[in-house]
């Protein structure tokens, strides 16, 4: 039975980076907003400087604008991280001749997204390797109709390597040719 199901999980927003800019945001917005209500009410409310100093408009006006900017998207960070967005698996079921993606996505009446294909439909695995300053390396589920269903997590760029190896691997246990995108 094993040689015939193969499922990748798939990691989603429970990343390092996410907890650390989550953690990050959320400190500089905080202090941002303290520096700012200091300047407004004259009473020093960081520990580690003296923003009372500070002319309220514009200074502090900015600072608070900034804070609540930087906050709001830490308070994102942080609801995508509890809700573990993009988490889930690629399942390859040669017994169903079946495909299935399933992600998560944002709460709501369709939080668990399922795309299904039928083994028959899917022509090729592709892979697509884009270097430069947003490098990209995507192993794709390429069907009949064109259409080219992404495989990999967003994440850092794998090795190409370790890419070539996966997409292989799949290309091998569905019985597949490998195709550069």
């Amino acid at each position: 039975m094993q040689e015939e199901i193969r499922q990748d999980q798939i990691v989603g927003s429970r990343r390092f980076s996410n907890y650390f800019w989550g953690i990050f945001l959320a400190i500089g917005g905080i202090s941002f907003l303290l520096a700012g209500m200091s300047s407004y009410f004259k009473i020093n409310l960081l520990p580690i400087a003296n923003p009372t100093e500070l002319v309220f408009i514009p200074q502090g006006l900015v600072m608070m604008f900034y804070g609540t900017l930087s906050f709001s998207l830490s308070i994102y960070i942080f609801a995508t991280v509890f809700w573990d967005i993009g988490s889930g698996y690629n399942e390859y079921n040669k017994v169903e001749n079946l495909v299935k993606i399933v992600r998560r996505g944002f709460p709501g009446k369709n939080r668990e997204i399922l795309l299904t294909y039928p083994l028959t439909n899917v022509q090729s695995i592709g892979i697509k390797i884009s270097e430069g300053l947003n490098p990209q390396r995507s192993v794709y589920l390429c069907l009949k109709d064109e259409r080219k269903i992404p495989l990999t997590p967003v994440q850092q760029p794998n090795s190409i390597s370790n890419l070539e190896k996966e997409a292989a691997d799949l290309a091998r246990f569905l019985d597949l040719k490998l195709e550069n995108l």
